[in-house]
């Protein structure tokens, strides 16, 4: 018996298992290992796939797992939260790429219709890679992410359009308004049909297959609504991938969002490796070797002109510098869904063979560098933050207006909250309760407004700036709580945090704890990892149940947190301060003495003149785990002593300062 297919995934699996194992021990991602398999084994390499058509189909039920996965770790609050983004943003974006992509060729004398069939081909970026990466660096939720995920939803949306609008480019009779008008129907019943399942048919029905504790009935019921509304969407014209995120959206209003996506992750994570082999499977080694030259200068353009577009549009949207470099690195390629078009474009005459070619070069080059391109996006971002070429985007970039700002010539002693998302806004509504003084740094300009109306002391601004932190009276603040999730703007934000202040109490929260170490190495107090208490509080509740004795449970819990977070401590971390709230003018901090000479360091407390000098009281010498509480002007502070001191923030760092 003769399998062909089997042969082929024999052959794709093997040779991928191979590549991306070498790529791994290079520390270089998956992804490029299975576009460098698609060229070895493709028909322009060693013809090894019999039926390539047939591993497309694969690859496309890997794009519908893809966004079917992504829409599950979204809810619709969140995506409404992008709206701005996904149609202004998309809108924007894709318009510009074709205007300019259009302009360029038609002075380069290609007629107008192609000109904008081109325009057409280069607007669209890879929704498969480019969130495949952001994923894997849990940088979807990220302000960057967010902007790519709302560009790249429009970018799903606005293909068919453009495939409606192809054969009218090529000459076709094609009546265009008929056809909008039934697409726009079509798509508003799609949409009405998503909300009703969302809200009212799906959880039932999963609380139903729940109930039946059969994990094989769930894990068909998932996959079922899965296909079911991406065949659905392609029914009425729209993308499959289209519709595999919606049918995520659904689950995820659902309180079975968790087990789904873990069901259906080992799935997804296969059938995406068919997709990009077969993206490697489309490059023409001859072909490219022979044009080497003019393709790799055709990238270059590409990524600098549509990496520009892409950055112009995320500023017009008023994103922070270091967001609108970040996704205009993320989405300079040219997207999956251009070679559909260019495959109709090719039919209708748009496209000459020699062209299609061209443009199969330079579309998988652009995916194969993406990955790198990503990786190394925070060094190139960081680089442009530092040059003069950020100067040009501060005339774009204006940040809303920060009304009553007589609030923060006040602000001394205070909480500084970055982010508001569900930890600062707890965060915030406690300290309000407690009444301690506080004020917030968001990124999300929408919720800056709604939020300031609502009264909150919240401002506009992205702390990865030093001068953002200082217009919040950072270096007076009491507490500094990190609680963002970008993981590389946190690290950024810390080190700066620190630059300014070394004994402001730095509180951080992330979601993994192998970041742990790697902030506290840059200067945070506490790092609280979502992963790690969540397992904590798992554990006490189960307890809890089991009528394990109070007392017993918390000294389980505070040797378990003591395991686990004594491997990350530092013997050179920076001053600890004590707070209450019952007397929040008054502070309380341990300070290590490193100097061995020097004002302070083997000098008794008349000598230096301790509350004169530096303006700070010596309540207590911690020596060699002695304590001396009885602090008389002839005692001596000697190098390695913790020295437990009191006053206000600038003399306690002054304090600090001279002995370290």
């Amino acid at each position: 018996m003769d399998f062909p297919l089997l042969q082929d995934i024999v052959i794709l699996l093997g040779f991928s298992v191979v590549v991306v194992f070498v790529l791994q021990k290079i520390r270089l991602p998956s992804i490029l290992g299975f576009l460098i398999t698609g060229v070895i084994i493709g028909p322009y390499g060693l013809s090894l796939i019999e039926n390539p058509e047939q591993v497309e189909v694969l690859s496309e039920i890997g794009v519908i797992l893809l966004m079917f996965v992504i829409g599950m770790e979204l809810t619709v609050n969140q995506l409404a939260s992008i709206k701005r983004t996904v149609l202004y943003g998309g809108f924007l974006q894709v318009g510009l790429t074709i205007t300019v992509a259009a302009v360029v060729y038609y002075f380069l004398g290609f007629p107008w219709n192609e000109c904008v069939f081109i325009g057409f081909l280069f607007s669209l970026s890879s929704t498969a890679i480019v969130l495949k990466i952001l994923q894997d660096r849990n940088e979807i939720s990220a302000p960057h992410g967010r902007t790519a995920l709302g560009l790249l939803i429009f970018q799903d949306i606005i293909v068919v359009p453009m495939m409606l609008f192809t054969p009218i480019l090529a000459g076709g009779a094609v009546d265009m308004g008929r056809e909008i008008l039934l697409l726009l129907l079509k798509s508003g019943l799609v949409i009405l049909l998503t909300y009703i399942g969302a809200r009212y048919i799906v959880p039932r029905a999963m609380y139903v297959i729940a109930k039946t504790g059969s994990k094989e009935l769930f894990l068909l019921s998932t996959i079922t609504l899965c296909f079911a509304v991406a065949f659905l969407t392609a029914s009425a014209g729209l993308s499959l991938a289209f519709g595999a995120f919606l049918a995520g959206l659904i689950i995820s209003e659902s309180e079975y969002s968790f087990q789904a996506t873990s069901t259906i992750l080992p799935f997804r994570e296969l059938f995406i490796s068919f997709f990009f082999i077969s993206i490697g499977m489309l490059l023409q080694l001859d072909f490219f070797v022979k044009n080497m030259g003019l393709i790799l200068m055709l990238v270059l353009v590409v990524f600098f002109v549509k990496g520009t577009i892409v950055a112009l549009v995320t500023a017009i949207l008023k994103y922070p510098l270091r967001t609108v470099v970040l996704t205009g690195l993320a989405l300079f390629q040219i997207g999956e869904f251009s070679f559909i078009l260019s495959r109709i474009g090719l039919e209708s005459g748009l496209l000459t063979r020699t062209m299609n070619q061209y443009f199969l070069s330079v579309s998988v080059l652009s995916m194969l560098i993406t990955p790198f391109v990503i990786i190394f996006s925070d060094k190139l971002s960081n680089f442009i933050l530092n040059s003069p070429l950020q100067k040009p985007w501060k005339m774009i970039i204006k940040n809303p207006k920060m009304e009553d700002r007589s609030t923060l010539k006040d602000l001394d002693n205070h909480l500084l909250i970055v982010g508001y998302g569900i930890n600062g806004r707890n965060l915030a509504r406690a300290a309000r309760f407690a009444k301690i003084p506080y004020v917030i740094l968001e990124l999300n300009a929408q919720i800056v407004r709604q939020e300031r109306m609502n009264g909150e002391p919240i401002y506009y601004g992205d702390a990865v700036h030093e001068h953002i932190l200082e217009r919040v009276k950072m270096k007076k603040a009491r507490v500094v709580v990190v609680a963002i999730s970008d993981p590389q703007a946190t690290k950024i934000i810390v080190a700066n945090i620190r630059h300014l202040s070394p004994s402001v109490y730095l509180l951080v929260r992330t979601r993994y704890i192998k970041e742990t170490e790697n902030l506290l190495a840059l200067g945070a107090d506490e790092v609280i990892p979502e992963e790690f208490e969540t397992s904590v509080e798992i554990f006490s509740r189960v307890l809890s149940n089991y009528l394990v004795p109070v007392d017993d449970l918390e000294n389980l819990v505070d040797r378990i947190r003591a395991d686990n977070y004594k491997m990350f401590q530092s013997q050179k971390r920076v001053s600890r301060t004590l707070t209450t709230p019952k007397i929040p003018d008054f502070k309380i901090t341990c300070v290590r003495v490193m100097a061995d000479a020097g004002e302070v360091a083997g000098k008794t407390i008349n000598e230096i003149d301790v509350r004169k000098k530096f303006g700070v009281n010596v309540l207590a010498i911690n020596r060699k785990d002695e304590m001396i509480n009885s602090i008389t002007p002839d005692q001596k502070i000697l190098k390695n002593d913790l020295v437990f001191i009191s006053g206000d923030q600038e003399h306690i760092d002054h304090f600090f300062k001279a002995v370290n």
